[in-house]
């Protein structure tokens, strides 16, 4: 198994409020990956997206097997997810600087060959096949609402400036439902998630052609960061990947 993670604040923001988890097991031959993009401010923010990648990280922890059937690992995920809300909920609550702070989040929990994803928010779950992306989560977002009723284009999309507004987030409401999605990877497959600062500075395209031409994950998520930042790097940037063959893993 190979695996990487980095994050960046890009060139626009003061802080960085993206935060990933990587927990991967060889002799299980399990993973777990977890990105968040908080929200709320600058503090409340970074405060949200941590607690969240945090407690569902470790509401997972004893969990990893590679037994695990696609019941089973969408049980786990919506469990860990209803923990991270409560956690970021209850926090938001008790202190005026934290209110109506919340965050992405996206997961993927891999067994072997199989992997269940679940996304809130706007955060991505992709898998490259070695010459295609393929985007397997769904935008919790007004305009990608606007996108698939078939009101705006998908060009129209990458610039409509209000592309940033969410319409489910995790810590905002008492109870958040996250989707859940179904994956089988090849050996040589990459499975990537990533933060809107990636993909609202880089078309898909861009994406597989670094990763086609990288010589390892960690050079692939590197130069990533690096391209997305030439691109104008308005947002902070983050990427976690993840492939079954190769060495061993980086973060």
């Amino acid at each position: 198994m190979e695996w990487f993670g980095m994050t960046d604040k890009g060139r626009m923001r003061p802080t960085n409020q993206d935060i990933y988890q990587i927990d991967a097991r060889e002799p299980q031959e399990t993973a777990l990956l977890v990105v968040c993009d908080g929200m709320g401010g600058a503090n409340a923010g970074n405060v949200a997206s941590r607690f969240a990648a945090e407690t569902f990280t470790r509401a997972l922890k004893d969990e990893l097997d590679g037994g695990l059937s696609a019941q089973a690992r969408q049980k786990l995920l919506a469990g860990a997810l209803k923990r991270a809300n409560d956690t970021v909920f209850e926090l938001a609550g008790r202190q005026p600087e934290f209110r109506g702070m919340g965050t992405t989040l996206v997961a993927a929990l891999v067994c072997g060959k199989e992997a269940t994803l679940l996304n809130v928010g706007d955060s991505r779950g992709y898998l490259f096949d070695g010459e295609t992306l393929h985007q397997l989560t769904e935008d919790h977002s007004y305009v990608e609402e606007m996108r698939r009723q078939g009101r705006i284009t998908e060009a129209d999309a990458r610039t409509h400036p209000q592309k940033n507004l969410i319409t489910r987030a995790v810590g905002v409401d008492p109870i958040v439902e996250g989707d859940l999605f179904e994956a089988r990877l090849q050996p040589d497959e990459i499975l990537l998630l990533c933060t809107d600062g990636l993909t609202g500075m880089m078309e898909d395209g861009q994406i597989a052609e670094t990763l086609r031409r990288a010589p390892s994950l960690a050079a692939a998520g590197e130069q990533l960061l690096s391209q997305a930042n030439e691109a104008g790097g308005r947002d902070n940037i983050t990427v976690a990947l993840f492939r079954r063959g190769g060495a061993e893993g980086e973060a």
